[in-house]
This record gives C-alpha cells, sequence and structure tokens, in this order.
C-alpha cells in the first residue's frame, strides 16, 4: 500500500488510548503488541494500518528472505550464512496482515516434503511470520482465529524466532515484529491465557459528541474524494510524528526506572491480583516507553499510573464473563500508598516546558499520544453494552421468599397447579432473577465423527489430534504420514532405478496422515420462560445450570444461541454467535411468565438451525432444551409439541432435554418430550459433573439405538 493510498495516523480524530498504545511498541517493541477491543467502524484497522508509515526504514540483507540486518545477521538464517560485512538495501518498514483463514503453512512457513525425502533438502518457503520480521504483523478479528494458530502467533512474538518441524525435519528462522490485533467482543472472546499473551489492551468507541463524529466524517469523506492531497496536507505533521518516535527510540535506552517506581509498579500489581510476573514486566517496559515519549530520563509516577491503565486491564479476567477493566480510583489510592511507604522517593521531574501534575491527575481527556490518557469510552456511552460480562443483578422482592416449588399463581404462572393466594393473570410478567451459582457440568457431545472447526467437545477429523490413518493427499501436503509412504515407495525401488541408500520417492507415494481430535459444536439452547418456571428458587436454579452450560461451552470453543419462549411466542434472544458472554447477559436479563408455546420454542429453534446448517453445514448443531415439558396455549399444544420435535429427531439433530420439574409429584412430560426428539434427558442434579458417570454414555447411546432403528 502507497503512502498516499493510507489514511495518516495524524488524521485520527480521537481514540487517545489506542494511538498512545501503538505509539508506545513503536517506540519499544518490547512492550508486547496491543489487542485493540471495540466495537464496528471505530478506526482500529485505520490507526494499525497508519502506523507503518511511522517506523524508521530497515536496512536488509540483500537477497535475504528473511530481512536480516547486514549489521548483525541471523546466524541461523536459512539463507546464510551471510557474510559479516556484505551487501545491503533499506526498504520500508512492512505490515503483514494474517488473514482469519490462514493455514499453518501460510504462518510459519511450508517444507517441501518430497524434496526433503528424495533429495535431502530442506526446501523452505517462508510464511507471513517471516515477512513480518522487523515490522509489524497485524491480525484483524484475532479472536476467530484458530486457537492453534493463536498459540504458534504468540510463542513466535514471545520468543522472537519462529520454528517448523516436519516429520523430523526442522527449520527455525528470527520473527520479531510489532503484533497487533484487533477483536470485537460480541464475536467472543480470547482465552484469559491469550490475552495475557499481549503486551497492552484498549477499548474503543465511537465518540457521542457531534463535533468529533462530524469532524470524523468530514475527514474520512475528503480522503475517498483525493487520498493524494488529504495525505500531503497532512505531511507535515506525520514528518513531525516520524521524528519523535524516532527521538523516543534513541532516548529509550537512557531512561531510568528506579527503586520507587518499581515499587509502584509491584504494589499495584499485587493490589489487583494480577497472576505471574508478566503484568509486572509490561508495565515496567510500558513505563519507560512513556517516559522516552514524554522526552524524560526518569520513569514518573503519571508513567505507571498510564501503564497500569494500558498493560492490566485484560489481566483482571478470573472467568469469561469477567469484562476487562480496571478501577481508577483503586489504582490512585494503591499508588497513593505505595508514595507513602517510600519517604525517600521524590517527586517527578516534569518534561521541559510542561507544569506539574496535579496530584491524582491522568485525566481521560488528555492529550492522548502526547502522554495523556483520554479516549476511553465514557461509561455512559453504552459502549460495552450487551457484550462486557453480565449486567448488575437485580435483587428480590422484600418480604419472605417464594418457595421452590410456589404456586404459579403466585408467581404470575399458569393455572393449573396446587396453591393458594390470589392469582396474577397468567400472562404477568416478572422481572429477571439472578442466576444461581455455576458449577462443572457433565461433558454433552454430539454422537458420530464430524469435520467441523476445531474445538473441544465432540470427536472430529481435524488437522491436529492422534493420527488414525493414511490417505492420498488432495492439493499441498500437510501432515506426512510416514510409514504409509515408505510403504507406498517400497515396491518401486528396482523399477526405478535405486542405486544408492537413499529412498527413491515419488509424487504418487506421498501419504497425507488423517487424524482425530475435537470439534467445537453450536450448542443453541431452547430456555422454557413461562410461568410454569417463575418460581424464584426454580428459575434462579435453572439460570445457574444454562451459565455452567455456558461456561462450558466457552471452554470447549462452541458457537452458541439462545431462543426462549413464553407468552404467546417463541424469540430469538440471541443469534448464534462465538460470544458466551454475550449469552450469558442475555440470560441474566430474561424475564418469566405467561403460558407454555413449547412448540413456538422448538420451531424457532429449527428455523435457527436450518440457516445455520446453510451458513456452515460443517459445524453440528447440539440443541439443549431446557423445560418443565409443560405445553399450554393455543389448539392442542401438547401434540404440537409433539410435532415439532419430530422436527428435529427426523433431521438426527443431537438433543438433550434438561428436566427442571422438581417437587414430590412429578408429571416426567420432559422425559416424554426427549423421547419425541430422540434424544436423552437429564435432571438438574443429573447435569453435575459428580452426579452420574455415564450421562455422556447415555447420550450418545441413545443416538445408537436410534440410528440402528
Amino acid at each position: 500500500m502507497s503512502t498516499s493510498s493510507r489514511y495518516p495516523f495524524t488524521a485520527i480524530v480521537g481514540q487517545d488510548d489506542l494511538r498512545l498504545a501503538l505509539l508506545l511498541n513503536a517506540v519499544s517493541p518490547a512492550v508486547g503488541g496491543v489487542l485493540v477491543r471495540g466495537e464496528k467502524g471505530t478506526a482500529k484497522s485505520t490507526a494499525v494500518r497508519a502506523l507503518a508509515a511511522l517506523l524508521p526504514p530497515v536496512r536488509t540483507v540483500e537477497g535475504c528472505r528473511f530481512s536480516c540486518d547486514p549489521a548483525a545477521p541471523d546466524p541461523g538464517c536459512p539463507d546464510g550464512p551471510h557474510p559479516a560485512v556484505g551487501p545491503g538495501g533499506e526498504r520500508a518498514a512492512r505490515m503483514v496482515e494474517l488473514p482469519v483463514g490462514a493455514s499453518e503453512d501460510r504462518l510459519v512457513g511450508a517444507l517441501d516434503i518430497e524434496r526433503a525425502l528424495a533429495e535431502g533438502v530442506k526446501a523452505f518457503e517462508p510464511g507471513l511470520l517471516a515477512d513480518a520480521h522487523r515490522g509489524i504483523l497485524y491480525v484483524d478479528e484475532v479472536n476467530l482465529l484458530h486457537d492453534h494458530l493463536i498459540d504458534l502467533l504468540l510463542d513466535a512474538a514471545a520468543m522472537g524466532a519462529s520454528y517448523v518441524e516436519r516429520e523430523g525435519v526442522s527449520v527455525r528462522h528470527a520473527a520479531r515484529f510489532l503484533l497487533v490485533g484487533t477483536m470485537n467482543p460480541e464475536e467472543g472472546e480470547l482465552r484469559p491465557q491469550l490475552l495475557d499473551r499481549f503486551g497492552l489492551t484498549v477499548e474503543v468507541a465511537a465518540s457521542r459528541e457531534p463535533d468529533q463524529r462530524v469532524e470524523v466524517v468530514r475527514r474520512r469523506l475528503a480522503f475517498e474524494d483525493d487520498p493524494a492531497a488529504f495525505a500531503g496536507r497532512w505531511s507535515g505533521e506525520e514528518a513531525g510524528l516520524r521524528e519523535r518516535v524516532a527521538a523516543a527510540r534513541a532516548l529509550l535506552p537512557r531512561v531510568r526506572l528506579g527503586d520507587g517506581a518499581l515499587r509502584r509498579i509491584a504494589a499495584v500489581c499485587a493490589a489487583f491480583e494480577v497472576d505471574g510476573m508478566r503484568g509486572d514486566l509490561v508495565m515496567a517496559r510500558t513505563a519507560t516507553a512513556l517516559a522516552a515519549w514524554a522526552g524524560r530520563t526518569e520513569v514518573a509516577v503519571e508513567d505507571v499510573r498510564q501503564a497500569a491503565l494500558l498493560a492490566l486491564p485484560h489481566r483482571r479476567r478470573r472467568n469469561p464473563f469477567d469484562a476487562p477493566g480496571l478501577d481508577e480510583e483503586k489504582l490512585d489510592e494503591v499508588l497513593r500508598d505505595a508514595a507513602a511507604d517510600d519517604p525517600e522517593d521524590e517527586p517527578p521531574t516534569p518534561p521541559e516546558g510542561q507544569a506539574p501534575e496535579e496530584p491524582g491527575g491522568g485525566d481521560d481527556d488528555g492529550p492522548g499520544p502526547d502522554g495523556g490518557g483520554g479516549g476511553r469510552p465514557d461509561p455512559g456511552d453504552g459502549a460495552g453494552d450487551g457484550s462486557g460480562g453480565l449486567p448488575p443483578q437485580r435483587t428480590e422482592d422484600s418480604g419472605a421468599p417464594a418457595p421452590e416449588d410456589a404456586p404459579e399463581a403466585l408467581t404470575g404462572a399458569e393455572p393449573g397447579e396446587s396453591g393458594g393466594g390470589t392469582p396474577r393473570p397468567a400472562s404477568a410478567e416478572q422481572r429477571a432473577v439472578a442466576a444461581g451459582e455455576p458449577f462443572r457440568t457433565k461433558v454433552l457431545s454430539v454422537p458420530g465423527l464430524g469435520a467441523g472447526a476445531a474445538g473441544r467437545r465432540s470427536r472430529a477429523r481435524t488437522e491436529h489430534g492422534r493420527t488414525t490413518g493414511a490417505t492420498r493427499p488432495e492439493g499441498a501436503l500437510t501432515k506426512l504420514h510416514l510409514t504409509a509412504t515408505v510403504r507406498a515407495a517400497a515396491p518401486h525401488q528396482r523399477a526405478r532405478g535405486r542405486s544408492g541408500p537413499g529412498l527413491v520417492v515419488r509424487r504418487d507415494d506421498l501419504r497425507q496422515a488423517t487424524r482425530e481430535g475435537r470439534e467445537g459444536n453450536l450448542v443453541l439452547f431452547v430456555v422454557d420462560a413461562s410461568g410454569s418456571m417463575a418460581a424464584r428458587r426454580r428459575m434462579g436454579a435453572v439460570k445457574g445450570a444454562v451459565l455452567s452450560l455456558l461456561l462450558d461451552a466457552y471452554q470447549r470453543r462452541d458457537k452458541v444461541g439462545l431462543v426462549t419462549f413464553r407468552g404467546r411466542e417463541a424469540e430469538v434472544a440471541l443469534p448464534p454467535t462465538s460470544s458466551v458472554d454475550a449469552a450469558a447477559a442475555r440470560l441474566q436479563a430474561l424475564p418469566t411468565g405467561g403460558r407454555t408455546p413449547l412448540a413456538a420454542g422448538l420451531l424457532k429453534a429449527h428455523d435457527v438451525l436450518r440457516v445455520e446448517r446453510l451458513r456452515d453445514a460443517t459445524r453440528r448443531p447440539l440443541l439443549v432444551v431446557v423445560t418443565d415439558g409443560r405445553a399450554t396455549g393455543g389448539p392442542e399444544p401438547v401434540a404440537l409439541a409433539g410435532r415439532a420435535a419430530r422436527l428435529h429427531a427426523a433431521e438426527a439433530t443431537a438433543s438433550v432435554v434438561v428436566d427442571c420439574e422438581t417437587g414430590p409429584v412429578r408429571l416426567g412430560l420432559a422425559g416424554e418430550l426427549a423421547r419425541e426428539l430422540r434424544g436423552t434427558a437429564v435432571t438438574l442434579d443429573e447435569l453435575r459433573a459428580e452426579a452420574l458417570t455415564g450421562l455422556v454414555k447415555d447420550v450418545t447411546d441413545h443416538h445408537r439405538a436410534r440410528r440402528a432403528a
């Protein structure tokens, strides 16, 4: 991309935290990269692409595909050895983009196994990690990248090198780059272990200020009308910022991180219960880079504070439903306490020409890349609605709590169950009830052998896992089955004129290893929110069970969807998504009341699964129906529910009915529904991992029996 066709970094309006985090990594790549979280259309990709123009040019050894520095060439370079003092060229720093659908070979590089076996030659084709060496590696929608690719990517970023091994043939090359990932939390979260590998994280949201939004649109339209002219108008600011980055890089080795700053960093990480020591190290590097960016040679208190705001929020998550964040009041208190415990600590000297900062500084509306911390979404903006963990839990009504199986007349439920009190109309809606405590659930899996996206739930043919056989490769060979290849080549050695110890291998001899691992599934929850479920303790237990299943889905890399039914209809509360925390938020806010249109819920689920099969035919569904099995409202509600269930059975949809019926007298309606679905029924108690050991076997046996019938 030419400079004139790239949107200028200095023309970006607002987003101070984002710009500051990117610039700090440009000053000190040791900070460890940036993860940018935010809603759609907030200049995430634009800012990353514009950063490349601010990096200094790179000197490389001529002809080296791995961008070795002529002053210090990599001794292990596959294109080496390079002369100690050889010809060198100069090029602009690269910005390499990793597509979400990239293969492992595209990322790390590919070895020609055929030449390695037949000729003993390490024929290596570099991947994107080699292209990004000494530049920027950008991953848009990093949360949608397969886990094994993220592991490879982060390992290379941490070690500064990439290792490729195929059947005993290995290649290593340097891979040092500035890693930047962007993600929309609504589409799914990264695992905490992967979040911790990113040095900094920033939350971005569109401004709610009309004047700023007007300026964004004005500049963007001007850029689209004439990119070259627009870039020319900002060339002076770009050159000034480029010079400042170079000056900060030169100053960085002279910045002193004193004992007082180190104590503050340690105190902050301890107070916020940050796991491990990576947070301390990243804070120290970030604070040093901040001082260099401000033109100082001593790390100051405001550097430590700003470093904490950038380096710690994503390291605070304890479970998938925790939203990243940091309590700034607590942060200021910890810093004050640390200063009080260090009487020898001197107040920091402000940069030349800058007034001392007021106590407790760190204004969110500060100058961003010039040292401030602006650009953080205002809590009042609502930028995180629907994707930032669980909403505030409501308290129950005052007075005596309703018993677990209180009569439905007292809770806005359907008539027909015993109980006293003044009945409410059956359509009365009850406010949301807080979910019970989650627990570890039994493993629910789809029977058979799938071929979907890598995950941890059901058996599937995958690229990673145990080897189960061999086949002829379709296209490029990725996983060699060595024994099968040797067996295929051995009978033809005399005809091929073999005369030495080497094996004469042709392409037709190569065999691809077939492997079996685990896949992620689409887990579609169909939750009964009618009046028959409205007793507070019962609905709290039901929500706790579904929340537990959502946690399990998160850990097993599933997509999830949520269909609810009550009153006269069913609705898709959450279309299938990878964002498990969004599903948890919708579940937490779910009200109850009204009749039980069970058939409508099953039909709505059938429509959702039909559309998802068209979108992704390889991802197998698992239907989880959470109900007590009652069906009311409309003509012949029970018969309609049975016909709807048989639609799922006809398409061999794996189904589990979680029976929520409680009390001494039980009708067993959920079991009848499970038989119509040709699935299995489990009670809330049986769903717990410590209950029945044979739950997975029961689910699988039901489907085997169904196929045999």
